[in-house]
């Protein structure tokens, strides 16, 4: 699907899931077969706000800048994207946790992204094309291709500081992973898992990425019984500076060059993250690695 083509609507709509799923054929998901542009918008339903952070050309202009940046090393397209489009796509949770949303974007905004950044590449074993997982376009919010931006920069932002989410989605196993943990709720504990990430690739850790889903399983398995909330306690977010941030989508420019900032609704305590930092660095040190050798071959 050549993004060039694309037809592009106005304004951002609500398309839901049973509907979507019908538009996404083997060809459409292989990037051979265009999507039904009168279709979608006809299938789909009109989000009744006037306001500008519904305009469609700022995602479009920020989605096409990614395309064209991370075009030799797509994965990277991640840590640059999640932020720019968490600030220009302003919205609460609630609005985030509406499907149709994604779904529209993916389908109807950008069906070119999707296809840029999760298309396999080559043939299937078959000789046939290979297919985007239809999940990338309609999908739970840790694997569809919007969703799972927007919600990680969300997560793993410090208030308006996006830095810690810049750190996170640059590794494929955190954002696969950590995103589909409860305890990432929990704003410390999110923070915590950045941290250690941090610290293991500033140290050159060997296997990164089996360690951080090391990690977050050990978070995740302790979180069963330990209180991470009472341990690290928090305050709660200030969510007048949230509605005023979301009021200043009108006015707000998201820069390329540098990161834009969040809303200034609340940093977390830095006592809690130190505790939990601490605790998540012994929780990696003993959390056992998957163990790739072949089967039979020696051990180390």
């Amino acid at each position: 699907m050549n993004r060039t083509h694309t037809e592009i609507p106005a304004r951002l709509a609500l398309l839901p899931g049973a509907r979507a799923t019908g538009f996404l054929t083997h060809g459409v998901r292989a990037g051979q077969e265009a999507l039904p542009h009168v279709a979608l918008l006809r299938a789909s339903r009109p989000i009744q706000d006037d306001s500008v952070r519904w305009n469609v050309d700022a995602v479009r202009e920020i989605v096409e800048e990614a395309m064209r940046r991370f075009d030799a090393v797509r994965t990277d397209a991640d840590a640059w994207l999640a932020p720019r489009l968490h600030a220009t796509l302003r919205l609460t949770r609630a609005e985030a946790a509406d499907a149709g949303l994604w779904n529209f974007l993916a389908l109807a905004v950008a069906p070119d992204f999707v296809l840029w950044r999760h298309l396999p590449p080559g043939a299937a074993g078959d000789g046939s094309p290979k297919k985007t997982n239809s999940a990338r376009f309609v999908g739970p919010h840790y694997s569809q291709a919007f969703a799972r931006l927007w919600w990680s920069a969300e997560m793993f932002r410090d208030g308006p500081d996006y830095r810690p989410a810049e750190i996170a989605c640059g590794n494929q196993d955190m954002i696969n992973t950590a995103l589909r943990l409860d305890a990432i709720d929990h704003k410390p504990t999110a923070l915590a898992l950045v941290s250690v990430l941090k610290g293991l690739a500033d140290g050159g850790a060997t296997r990164l990425g089996d360690r951080v889903n090391a990690l977050c399983t050990a978070v995740n398995v302790a979180g069963s019984t330990l209180m991470y909330e009472v341990i690290a306690p928090d305050d709660p977010p200030r969510h007048d500076a949230l509605t005023e941030w979301i009021a200043d989508a009108e006015s707000a420019a998201v820069p390329w060059e540098r990161l834009p900032d969040g809303p200034d609704d609340g940093t977390v305590r830095r006592s809690s993250l130190e505790i939990l930092s601490r605790m998540f660095e012994q929780f990696s040190a003993e959390a056992p690695l998957r163990d790739r050798a072949p089967s039979g071959a020696a051990r180390d």
